[in-house]
C-alpha cells in the first residue's frame, strides 16, 4: 500500500494552525504534521501587547483552537520541538533530536523574532522583548506592581501598545525614539496624534538614539539619561529565515514567494510574518507582520499546496487599541503618497488641544488614487476603504472629506 501524502507545517503559529485547519476543511485526507518550538499550542499574538498584557483578558482567549481540536481533526501537533534543518533533495525536515520527518509538501510559518539593538545592556534582566507568550507573561508581572519607572525603547506599534499597558497599571512611562512616533508608518502629522494621545495619559517622550542600557537607566547618544526599573524594547522584528537560507531557498528580508505563496522550490510554501510575497495588487513584493496576514495567509497557502488556484492579493490590514483609541488601517502606503485627506475630526485640532474628539478617517492618496486608509474610532468602514484601494481609480478628494457622502458612492 502506498504511503499517504504527508504535509508538514513548520511553525505552530496562527498561520500554521489555520493552514492545518484549511487542509482538513478542503478535504485533504493525508497526514498533517504541525511542528512548533514553543510548548504552547498555537495562539494569536495581538493579545501579547493588548488584552493579555493589560490584564483585561485571560490567555486562554488567545488560543487558535481548543486543545482537543488537533486530535479530533487528525492533526499531529508536535510541540517543544525545534527543526534544525531542511533537506529539500530528500524532502525531509531534521529535528534537533536527530529525527527526520519526510514530507510531500512543506509549509514554513516560522514567523519573526524581536529585533535586539546592538547596544550594551540590551540583554540585562530587566529588559523585555515581546514576541511570545512567556515574554508577555514576564513583562506583565514586571508591570503589575504599578510603581515602576518604565522606559520604552521604540515608538512603533509594539512600543506604544506596551506603553499604554504600562500606564494602565499606573507606572511612570517614558518612550525613547529618534523621531515622531509611528512616523515611518503614518507620517509626522498622524504620528503626532498618537503622541498627543499618550501625553494626555501621562506618557513622556524622549527624542534620541539609545547608546546603552544600564541597571537603572537608558542613556541616549546625546547623554540624556532616563531612569528605568523596567525597559521594554520594541524596535522591529526580524523574519526567521535561517531554515530557508540554509536549505538554499531564495531569501531577501523574508522567504521569497510568488502570488500563490510558493517558494523557489515548488514543493515548499511560506506564509505569515516570514513570507515576502509577490503582491499583484500592489505590484511589488511585500512582507506583512500583522495578524490579518497570518490569519488569511495560512489558509491561502494550504489551498495552494492542494493545487487550488490561489492569488494572494488581500489588502494589508492591521489594528490597534490604545486607551480610548481604536484604529483599523488598510493598505501599504509608507512613503508612497502625495496627499492625505481627512474625514471627521481634524487631527491637528486634537494635537493642539483644541478638541477632545478623536473620530476620523484618514486617506492616503497617490496620483489621486487611495493607497491607504485609517479609521480611528469610526467603525464598519473597512470594506469600503479596501474597495477604494482595490479600485485603483482616482477619487474626488472633496467627496472623501465629506461625511455626508457615503464611501460606497465614491467607487
Amino acid at each position: 500500500m502506498p504511503e499517504p501524502e504527508t504535509y508538514v507545517i513548520v511553525g505552530a503559529s496562527l498561520a500554521g494552525a489555520k493552514a492545518a485547519q484549511t487542509l482538513r476543511e478542503e478535504g485533504f485526507t493525508g497526514r498533517v504534521i504541525l511542528i512548533g518550538e514553543e510548548t504552547l499550542r498555537p495562539y494569536e499574538r495581538p493579545p501579547l501587547t493588548k488584552g493579555f498584557l493589560s490584564g483585561k483578558d485571560p490567555f486562554d482567549k488567545a488560543y487558535v483552537h481548543e486543545e482537543s481540536w488537533y486530535a479530533d481533526n487528525d492533526v499531529e501537533l508536535r510541540l517543544g520541538v525545534r527543526v534544525s534543518g531542511l533537506d529539500r533533495a530528500a524532502r525531509e525536515v531534521r529535528l534537533a533530536d536527530g529525527e527526520r520527518v519526510g514530507y510531500t509538501k512543506l509549509l514554513l510559518t516560522t514567523g519573526a523574532s524581536a529585533r535586539r539593538p546592538a547596544v550594551p545592556g540590551a540583554d540585562l534582566g530587566h529588559v523585555h522583548y515581546v514576541r511570545d507568550a512567556s515574554d508577555s507573561e514576564g513583562l506583565r508581572a514586571a508591570l503589575e506592581p504599578g510603581d515602576r519607572r518604565v522606559a520604552v525603547v521604540g515608538a512603533g506599534w509594539v512600543g506604544l501598545e506596551a506603553a499604554a499597558a504600562a500606564r494602565a497599571y499606573g507606572n511612570e512611562v517614558r518612550v525613547i525614539a529618534p523621531s515622531t512616533p509611528l512616523r515611518r508608518s503614518l507620517g509626522t502629522e498622524l504620528g503626532e496624534v498618537f503622541a498627543a494621545l499618550h501625553r494626555r495619559h501621562g506618557v513622556a517622550f524622549v527624542t534620541g538614539e539609545v547608546a546603552k542600557i544600564t541597571d537603572s537607566s537608558v542613556v541616549t547618544t546625546e547623554g540624556v539619561e532616563t531612569p528605568a526599573d523596567v525597559v521594554i524594547v520594541g524596535v522591529g522584528a526580524v523574519p526567521n529565515t535561517a531554515l530557508a537560507e540554509e536549505s538554499g531557498l531564495e531569501v531577501d528580508d523574508g522567504i521569497l514567494v510568488d502570488a500563490s505563496l510558493r517558494t523557489s522550490d515548488p514543493d515548499v510554501y511560506a506564509a505569515g510574518d516570514v513570507a515576502k510575497a509577490d503582491h499583484p495588487l500592489l505590484g511589488r513584493r511585500i512582507r506583512v507582520e500583522h495578524w490579518a496576514n497570518a490569519l488569511n495567509g495560512g489558509p491561502a497557502a494550504a489551498r495552494s499546496m492542494l493545487g487550488r488556484p490561489v492569488v494572494y492579493d488581500r489588502v494589508p490590514y492591521f489594528y490597534t487599541d490604545q486607551y480610548e483609541l481604536g484604529m483599523e488601517a488598510s493598505g501599504a502606503w509608507a512613503g508612497a503618497y502625495d496627499q492625505v485627506v481627512y474625514r471627521g475630526t481634524d487631527p491637528a485640532a486634537y494635537v493642539s488641544g483644541d478638541t477632545d474628539e478623536l473620530e476620523f478617517i484618514a486617506f492616503w492618496l497617490s496620483d489621486g488614487k487611495v493607497v491607504g486608509g485609517m479609521n480611528v474610532n469610526v467603525w464598519d468602514v473597512t470594506g469600503d476603504v479596501q474597495a477604494l484601494i482595490r479600485s485603483g481609480r482616482p477619487v474626488d478628494p472633496a467627496g472623501l472629506a465629506d461625511p455626508a457622502v457615503p464611501l460606497g458612492d465614491l467607487l
